[in-house]
């Protein structure tokens, strides 16, 4: 069969394109039966999973640019490298492009594509301000991942990611649960439209519960863990009464715990702690992180599928809103 690609894997076995993606990476959280099943219909189709064959046929560009905003984001690091797999599969090669965390992402775009003309682009954050004023200027099919927004309408620019409003929402109400009214919040400023979206899903779990929500116990702080450390010392200066953070970030967590635990803070006697996002080393560190779980692996294999139906059949732009997880750790207890 011609041009196959894992999506006819996919047809033909019966099961996802995920589960295709992992059996072919060899991810060991696939049943050895579903395992034996995926590489038997791979072997009768003749299909290989390597992008020589496409290459010869197709003398272009097989280049998609992947902008990242934030050099210090280990979410986007580790999202990167599922981004950069799921590209392979489709026969496409990633190039990165870190941009700092207050830089205009639609003018490194625009000089990317001057220099290096990719097929399409991937931005991994950003300002959905500076999308507004100038992404009309990016001609390429594009995907902005991990953030979505009812204030972007473009042809060629589609969106995957949660529903941040919704998933802080989900945070700070488990907190609500479990006993605890005086709640604190790390985040970034309003210019991010991420944290924007975060802290008024805080807020507004906060009105539903009857609790009124204490600009006091509001922290600003980048998506790093010095940046939290700092941001989480000037509440403390504050002497702002809390037994609860809601931390916009992973990271921003591990940076506030750092803090909480060197003003002799105990997590989570003391004060629980919930993240965001669910990297990989919220399992590893003491107490194990409390944390809403994006689903990265689907993001990214959804946004690589978007941009290459743009890119090779003209497809429309689609916006897609996938659901968060609540994983409980150690770092919340009820009071």
């Amino acid at each position: 069969m011609p041009n196959m690609t894992i999506k006819d894997i996919a047809r033909i076995s019966g099961c996802s394109v995920s589960t295709i993606s992992r059996v072919i990476n060899d991810r060991p959280d696939v049943r050895p039966e579903t395992k034996e099943h995926v590489l038997q219909v791979m072997r009768d189709a003749g299909f290989v999973p390597n992008t020589n064959a496409r290459q010869l046929k197709i003398q272009q560009s097989r280049s998609l640019a992947f902008v990242v905003k934030g050099t210090r984001n280990i979410f986007f690091s580790d999202f990167l490298v599922q981004l950069q797999r799921a590209a392979t599969l489709y026969g496409y090669n990633g190039i990165v492009s870190y941009l700092d965390e207050n830089a205009n992402e639609i003018d490194a775009a625009e000089k990317i594509l001057r220099e290096i003309k990719p097929k399409g682009m991937i931005f991994l954050g950003g300002s959905v301000s500076n999308f507004q004023k100038g992404f009309a200027s990016i001609s390429v099919p594009s995907v902005l991942a991990t953030l979505v927004s009812d204030k972007l309408s473009f042809p060629n620019l589609s969106m995957v990611g949660v529903d941040d409003r919704a998933a802080a929402y989900q945070a700070v109400s488990y907190l609500i649960q479990q006993g605890h009214s005086k709640i604190a919040v790390l985040g970034g400023p309003v210019t991010s439209y991420p944290s924007m979206m975060r802290r008024e899903g805080a807020q507004q779990a906060m009105r539903d519960a009857g609790i009124q929500f204490n600009d006091n116990l509001y922290g600003l702080s980048n998506y790093d863990f010095e940046s939290a450390y700092h941001a989480m010392n000037s509440l403390l200066a504050r002497r702002a009464e809390f037994t609860a953070l809601f931390a916009m970030s992973d990271v921003i967590a591990f940076g506030a715990v750092r803090a909480l635990v060197s003003a002799g803070f105990r997590v989570p006697e003391d004060v629980s702690v919930i993240g965001f996002d669910g990297i990989t080393m919220s399992r590893y560190c003491v107490p194990v992180m409390t944390t809403i779980v994006q689903p990265s692996e689907q993001i990214a294999l959804q946004s690589i599928e978007l941009l290459v139906r743009q890119i090779e059949h003209g497809a429309s732009a689609q916006t897609i809103t996938l659901q968060p997880e609540l994983q409980r750790g150690e770092s919340v207890r009820a009071i």
